[in-house]
């Protein structure tokens, strides 16, 4: 379901309001896009250059031009493209002709074209795009705002009658279609710093899109009773205004509304806008919850057309982490350089070779180390001093006890979250929810218990190497993993449970052999069954993982009911 993601472009003016200068600058810049048509989502493409707007000719436009223009406007993607001037004609210059886009550029004026203003058309080619917008978000959670710290709500009240207001706030929309008027008083402004009112100030002038007018007079509000109420449809524009006003404390406490959207896209095109919007505005906590979310959905996220139009930044940040969800690390390895390629001439040599420098070569399984000497790219050749360093590391890693090996940072041999057949085993939703079992006497009677461990389909017993290092790969762990739904299940394995369902993995055998060289961190991946979509990884603690519920993960659960549990092994040395 594609998210309702326009990121809202404001800029102010005032006299002496000196914050906003850039913001002004910005709402102008050069290469900024707007649509002009009657949705915010689909219009005529313009785009501001020297001064002036002006629109974008027809011939050689596709899909690829409307992508970007729709990204850079903050929506998910684009759905069509429209020619011939449909959203009527436009004036003035015609800046850009003959566009060739790649489709994962940040901005239009980033695409190859003639030159600005070279063109052959007139303004009955216009071009336009529709937009993705998922209005079709249902939810009505709401969540309230309180940083009043004891302030009376008799501030509230001022606000609402205005008594003694001596300082106007106007409200316009870009088109200029819509205007609104706000009294209110210079005091409680300068009680925030970042608008620089002084004595001398009698007005402000917000650009704000039309759609986010009704959440302003809620917003001033705020700024007196610093009290509100955020649902999924008004935290945008809550978010954006504070961004605006400086209100910081808001905007991060907003921002963790943002975190009901995340699951909801599993075209991963709005998680990718949000980052990008949490990076312009600052937002630390909005980034780390969207980079945890495609850490955890790694895997479906290189599958998907959204890798390639990754930023270079949110990549970055993305290999640094060792939560990425992948099935192996050459797995990861491969995605990247496919990345690179496509990215071509807009990364530089450096830019390449540190995004290569957080693979982690030393846990690249030793029969793929071997096979890449052999392997040949323009990439690779480009940077061979780099991946001969990376294999000669990977095999030293694989030949010497750990003890033995120098200059090993942390991350280096620090496993992220290997899915590949030899280190886990997953649980088949549907077996485990129709598991029978009936709450008597206080206690849950599981049917399937006592049946023999053959026959209990939420228990599975499986091998792994003791560690990925080809001096363990030979010897093997055993474990037990399973999915608890009863506490009569627990009782009879002598455990204390106290919620369910629960999981626990246990190891057997040769386990014990390495306890003073090697630690298992293991994680359960929760999995959407029929979307693909990883929604929750859980520590084991004491061999148990409880699975939350809905109020206590920090991501909603998208499928309560149809979810399956993978048992992942990390061994790692100490």
């Amino acid at each position: 379901m594609y998210l309702l993601w326009p990121l809202l472009f404001l800029h102010v003016s005032a006299a002496r309001l000196n914050l906003f200068d850039d913001g002004l600058k910005q709402a102008k810049q050069e290469g900024r896009v707007r649509l002009v048509g009657d949705q915010p989502s689909s219009g005529r493409v313009e785009i501001y250059h020297d001064g002036q707007w002006g629109t974008v000719c027809d011939d050689d436009w596709d899909m690829a031009e409307a992508q970007v223009v729709c990204r850079q406007l903050g929506f998910p993607g684009a759905i069509s493209v429209t020619l011939g001037g449909r959203y009527g004609e436009g004036s003035g210059k015609i800046w850009l002709d003959d566009m060739k886009c790649q489709g994962s550029e940040s901005s239009l004026s980033e695409c190859s074209f003639k030159g600005w203003g070279v063109t052959d058309c007139s303004h009955k080619e216009d071009a336009g795009v529709v937009c993705e917008t998922g209005t079709n978000i249902t939810s009505n959670r709401q969540f309230s705002v309180d940083n009043s710290l004891g302030l009376s709500d008799d501030l509230g009240l001022l606000f609402d009658s205005g008594d003694g207001c001596d300082f106007r706030i106007k409200v316009k929309d870009d088109s200029e279609e819509s205007e609104l008027t706000f009294c209110v008083h210079r005091m409680i402004l300068m009680f925030y710093p970042e608008l620089n009112i002084t004595d001398n100030s009698r007005d402000l002038t917000v650009d704000v899109s039309q759609t986010c007018h009704p959440h302003v007079s809620a917003f001033l509000r705020y700024l007196y009773t610093r009290k509100i109420d955020v649902s999924v449809t008004s935290a945008q524009c809550l978010h954006q205004l504070a961004f605006t006003f400086g209100v910081k404390k808001l905007m991060e406490d907003v921002g963790r509304a943002f975190t009901l959207l995340i699951p909801e896209d599993n075209t991963f095109q709005t998680q990718v806008s949000m980052f990008e919007y949490g990076v312009r505005t600052g937002d630390l906590v909005l980034q780390e919850n969207v980079l945890q979310y495609l850490s955890w959905n790694c895997e479906f996220l290189i599958s998907s057309p959204v890798w390639s139009s990754v930023s270079f930044h949110m990549m970055d940040a993305l290999l640094q982490r060792s939560d990425l969800v992948v099935k192996d690390e050459a797995f990861l390895l491969e995605a990247l350089e496919r990345w690179i390629q496509d990215k071509g001439d807009e990364l530089s040599s450096d830019q390449q070779a540190s995004l290569l420098n957080h693979i982690r070569f030393l846990l690249i399984p030793v029969d793929r180390l071997y096979e890449m000497q052999f392997s040949s790219s323009v990439l690779r050749r480009n940077h061979e001093k780099l991946y001969l360093t990376g294999l000669l590391r990977g095999f030293q890693f694989n030949a010497l006890p750990f003890s033995k090996i120098r200059n090993n940072t942390i991350s280096e041999y620090l496993p992220r979250i290997y899915t590949g057949d030899e280190w886990s085993v997953i649980f088949n939703a549907t077996t485990v929810k129709n598991s029978r079992y009936e709450y008597r006497n206080g206690y849950n009677i599981d049917y399937n218990y006592n049946r023999g461990y053959g026959q209990n389909n939420r228990m599975q017993s499986f091998s792994t190497p003791a560690h990925p290092s080809a001096l363990y790969r030979e010897q093997k762990v055993f474990w037990q993993a399973q999915v608890i739904l009863s506490r009569q299940e627990c009782s009879n394995y002598g455990i204390s449970c106290y919620s369910f369902p629960v999981a626990r993995i246990i190891a057997s055998g040769n386990q014990n052999m390495y306890t003073s060289i090697i630690r298992y961190s293991n994680r359960l991946i929760l999995t959407c069954k029929n979307e693909n979509n990883v929604f929750q990884v859980q520590d084991f603690k004491n061999s148990m993982a409880v699975i939350p519920n809905n109020s206590s993960m920090g991501l909603p659960n998208p499928c309560p009911d149809d979810y399956s549990f993978r048992f992942v092994v990390r061994p790692e040395y100490i």
